[in-house]
């Protein structure tokens, strides 16, 4: 590997790996003068297709070459030998398939074009690249989640991700016309040459990369700062990811404020910041090859691997989806291939006694030792309670809490769900008037006749339908979430899908409380306010939910509730004693 820093600037561009099938230069697939025009010209004309976050995240690392030796994303043979072997069809390694899923229909315009290439844009039409389509293939998601991610449990946010990727993927050679467009921290998203550049200009040869998608703490800082002092002369790059991480993780606005703030406490001269765009699978020891194979491309020279190196945590069951040092075992076998020095970390604990932080397997024998977990420092947040100076900065703390308020100040969702009749809407409103009476707060009541009125009068009751009009009700929740105020929803809400999809857009603004009103339908035929029962059983309403549609039966509501034996007053009371109990309302 060329060592960083040795060249001139006119040679920069051989900065980068020397076991790459492109003569160790980085990729660079961005077109330039007569060239772009004439592709952007040519992209007029074509099918377009709308990237999703992801395929951003991934297009931009092929394209700035993050991701080399890729030039684009894979076709079926490279796909087959990635997920089976983790080899590209050169035999160098590369751990992740990086793929670009679509439809059937979009499938078939392709297939009836001449020319094969389609426009690739993101959400604002702006063209990213165009790709001259040469190969579309349906994959074995089943393979590739047991392959890729050790597991097919879609509770694995890696393996959730590939079985909800639509059927087919394809590939071909890929033009770039632009980077994705950032509207945000500019100064520090670099490309991988703009990296090794500023190592060059600063006299660095030897740079330890640090991945982290969370914020940063004394322990994280203590950590690179020992890496830095067992090798010497080695500088470092706090190395973040800002693309798609796991589910429920801090925003990465919150974080790169963390980042910035925590960067003054290290000596001068010794760490740099910049950030990542990548999409995360959370492949633990798989994805830990990947991410040093991407820092390799950015010129690093070492690379920490802590604890659980990208883990998805637990499943369901609370069993953990990898082994501790699962990932860390598994980048140690393939160093020498890598070509980039694996530095594996315990976890670090703070010593009181010494006043200082120690690796767990290094801490002297007889001292106790404190640690902070993330659950821990959640639940401090969400209740005010007091984060101790050794396990943070003063500064970090505040911008947390600034993000993360208190649950008495932060917004939620009630979110009802159940048969018609089964009692959700009359629960719901004298849910609305409690709440009036215990807070000051901007209550919004989201009942699903009201919606189907206001917001969805045009929707069927399709599956498709009744999908999009919950999604509807989940974004409009999480806005009303996002200022501070409270929604209560009630619909039917017959689909886990759905629900799944807004407790988790819900959950980056507010708190998520689902409410599973499970009154036996038999009890709401019986009632049948509305007289819709009556009309199924003449055949005058078809699709009926619990009659001739599915009801999913929610798995794990925050509460249950059957209104055959529980008053309306007891079920509200059920609802604000949760409340209390987690501090949404005191």
């Amino acid at each position: 590997m060329i060592p960083v820093g040795l060249l001139d600037e006119a040679d920069s561009d051989q900065l980068c790996p020397g076991n790459t099938p492109h003569g160790g230069k980085l990729i660079d697939l961005l077109l330039k003068d007569d060239e772009l025009v004439a592709l952007k010209a040519r992209a007029v004309n074509i099918p377009s297709l709308l990237l999703t976050r992801r395929h951003q995240c991934d297009i931009e690392l092929i394209i700035n070459g993050g991701f080399s030796p890729l030039t684009s994303f894979m076709d079926e043979l490279t796909y087959n030998g990635v997920v089976e072997r983790m080899r590209l069809p050169s035999g160098l390694l590369f751990p992740m398939p990086i793929t670009l899923d679509v439809d059937e229909q979009f499938v078939n315009n392709i297939n009836a074009s001449t020319n094969k290439d389609v426009a690739l844009r993101d959400e604002e039409g702006n063209l990213i690249a165009v790709l001259n389509v040469s190969s579309i293939y349906k994959p074995d998601k089943q393979k590739e989640c047991q392959m890729t991610m050790g597991s097919i449990d879609p509770y694995h946010p890696g393996v959730d991700g590939i079985l909800k990727s639509k059927e087919y993927y394809i590939s071909g050679k890929l033009e770039g016309a632009q980077l994705p467009v950032h509207y945000d921290y500019n100064s520090l998203r670099r490309t991988p040459m703009e990296v090794r550049r500023l190592f060059h200009a600063n006299g660095w040869t030897q740079v330890i990369a640090f991945q982290t998608r969370n914020p940063m703490h004394r322990a994280h800082r203590e950590l690179t700062v020992r890496a830095a002092e067992c090798n010497p002369g080695c500088k470092l790059l706090i190395h973040p990811v800002v693309g798609m991480t796991k589910p429920g993780d801090i925003d990465y606005h919150t974080r790169v404020k963390c980042y910035q703030s925590i960067m003054s406490s290290y000596p001068e001269d010794l760490a740099t910041l910049s950030l990542l765009p990548l999409a995360m699978r959370m492949g633990g020891p798989r994805e830990v090859l990947w991410h040093a194979i991407i820092r390799k491309n950015f010129g690093v020279t070492h690379f920490i691997v802590g604890r659980d190196h990208a883990g998805p945590g637990e499943d369901k069951n609370g069993k953990s989806f990898y082994e501790p040092y699962e990932a860390q075992e598994n980048a140690l076998r393939h160093e020498a291939e890598l070509g980039v020095k694996i530095l594996p970390f315990q976890m670090m604990v703070y010593v009181a006694a010494h006043d200082k932080y120690y690796p767990v397997d290094k801490v002297p024998e007889g001292l106790e030792t404190s640690n902070i977990s993330g659950t821990k420092l959640r639940h401090l947040l969400r209740t005010g309670g007091e984060i101790p100076n050794w396990f943070t900065y003063e500064s970090v703390v505040k911008i947390l809490r600034d993000s993360c308020p208190p649950r008495s100040k932060q917004g939620f969702t009630i979110f009802f769900t159940g048969f018609s009749g089964s009692g959700k809407s009359t629960i719901a409103n004298a849910l609305n008037e409690a709440l009036l009476a215990a807070t000051s707060r901007t209550i919004t009541l989201l009942d699903g006749d009201i919606v189907r009125t206001f917001l969805s009068s045009e929707l069927g009751f399709s599956k498709e339908h009744r999908d999009l009009n919950i999604k509807r009700i989940g974004f409009v929740a999480s806005e009303i979430n996002k200022s501070g105020g409270i929604a209560i929803c009630a619909p039917i809400a017959p689909y886990e899908g759905a629900r799944e999809f807004v407790r988790n857009l819900i959950n980056a603004n507010g708190g998520f409380v689902e409410v599973h009103i499970s009154t036996p339908i038999e009890v709401c035929e019986k009632r049948d306010r509305k007289g819709l029962y009556a009309k199924v059983r003449a055949g005058q309403l078809k699709g009926f939910t619990g009659i001739d549609d599915p009801y999913e039966v929610p798995a794990n509501p925050e509460l249950r509730i059957d209104t055959s034996h529980t008053t309306v007053s007891q079920a509200v009371e059920q609802i604000l004693c949760y409340l209390r109990k987690d501090g949404y309302v005191q």
